[in-house]
């Protein structure tokens, strides 16, 4: 019987000395300059359609930004390489950094850097109230799942691996 929430069994026979390149390179500093480039040039892209005003460039750059690391970190589950017998199949690549240690430094860059470009797309609308829901609403989704109590959880089932079911 499927529940509201669920959480993902442990991961066993992990070693802590292991890489996993599927989370690895998030720790590199090319991976944080990457994400800095990427909200300068949502924010050229979206300043250059011509309808738009800076408010909703940068409404649109933060919603982007949002929906991208959504995906990319907790969206996706495994890993497309088999060097760890299966052992992060079922983890989405956020549990996969640092072999789910939490509060590591690139994790505290890519939960910092949503709150800054929520800060900045929030600053940009003139603190408009329907601007602030729709960007606060679009960073919150994006922070809670970052929290550690929301490490291996799974909601409605989403994300459940194969062998997650009992």
């Amino acid at each position: 019987m499927r529940t509201l929430v669920q959480r993902v069994a442990s991961v066993a026979n992990l070693n802590e000395h292991s890489i996993n390149p599927n989370s690895h390179w998030v720790n590199l500093k090319g991976s944080w300059t990457t994400n800095i480039v990427l909200i300068i040039a949502l924010r050229l892209l979206f300043g250059t359609i011509p309808w738009t005003t800076p408010e909703l460039s940068w409404t649109l750059t933060n919603l982007s930004y949002c929906l991208f690391q959504y995906i990319m970190f907790h969206g996706i589950i495994g890993t497309p390489f088999e060097v760890n017998q299966g052992a992060y199949d079922n983890l989405t690549l956020w549990e996969q950094m640092d072999n789910g240690e939490q509060y590591t430094p690139a994790k505290k860059f890519l939960t910092v850097v949503p709150i800054i470009v929520f800060l900045i797309s929030t600053h940009y609308s003139n603190y408009d109230v329907a601007t602030f829901i729709i960007n606060f609403t679009a960073v919150l989704i994006v922070l809670i799942a970052k929290l550690p109590a929301f490490h291996r959880v799974r909601f409605f089932g989403i994300n459940m691996g194969q062998n997650d079911y009992n």
